[in-house]
């Protein structure tokens, strides 16, 4: 191949690729994202931190990353509540660039806001039909499953976690009893444990957790691609005056 040949097929290549930036996005923006672009359609409590995503200008979503739903989180890995966090959510809509590209891209943004972190935890749901294709392209460390857990359904088909039931009906919720349901008025759902991934940002933290790397499971067969976690819908609309702040650092620059 002669030097222009390839600097043809070099440009081609670069053409090809979407025009995509990731930067700081609003709450409402996550908000909409995650209601309109996830399984979930809930966003996790706060404090937490939304990158959002967008491709040729639109606005595709967004990735969050929080504390965790439990305070528990990090100390198998001996580590502090502030030295790791939970990547919690990636909602996004239609796009080309791949999810592991922009994972990765989210988590380098995320350390230069938050430099002291080590470690990030991500799980992907079997019920759901995930297997954590998206951390497998990423290089992340497969940890095993959690234990299995159950869901409850109420009489109107809403599903509630198990920490949000109590034979009592009261519950402390967030600092604060409140009423919750008891197991007599629900349907319980047994689940299978979560496959759990681990991305160390550091070498001593890569060498720390290496021991508990396990095969990674493979996909089950459903007709979802994996741990994308998107939906796929009509995106980009400017939807709310926060989704139109195209603001984003192109990632060459992240």
């Amino acid at each position: 191949m002669t030097r222009r040949q390839r600097f043809d097929a070099q440009n081609a290549t670069m053409s090809s690729r979407p025009d995509l930036k990731l930067d700081w996005c609003s709450f409402q923006a996550a908000k909409f994202a995650v209601e309109r672009w996830h399984y979930s359609k809930t966003l996790p409590p706060p404090p937490m931190v939304h990158i959002g995503v967008w491709e040729h200008g639109e606005f595709v979503g967004c990735v969050l990353f929080a504390r965790g739903a439990t305070g528990h989180l990090l100390s198998p890995y001996g580590l502090q509540q502030v030295e790791g966090c939970e990547l919690v959510r990636i909602a996004l809509s239609k796009h080309k660039t791949p999810v592991s590209r922009i994972v990765r891209l989210s988590i380098i943004l995320l350390r230069k806001k938050c430099s002291g972190l080590r470690l990030i935890v991500s799980f992907a749901d079997p019920s759901k039909g995930h297997h954590g294709g998206v951390y497998q392209a990423g290089g992340w460390i497969y940890a095993g499953q959690t234990p299995p857990s159950s869901m409850y359904r109420d009489a109107n088909g809403k599903l509630w976690h198990e920490r949000m039931i109590s034979t009592s009906g009261r519950k402390k919720v967030f600092g604060k009893y409140r009423s919750v349901l008891r197991p007599d008025e629900c349907q319980r759902i047994r689940l299978p444990g979560k496959h759990r991934y681990l991305m160390p940002l550091d070498d001593e933290m890569r060498a720390r957790i290496a021991p508990l790397a396990r095969p990674y499971p493979k996909r089950a067969g459903s007709a979802d691609s994996g741990t994308t976690d998107f939906q796929s819908g009509r995106g980009g609309a400017t939807p709310t005056p926060a989704l139109s702040q195209n603001h984003g650092a192109d990632d060459a620059a992240v």
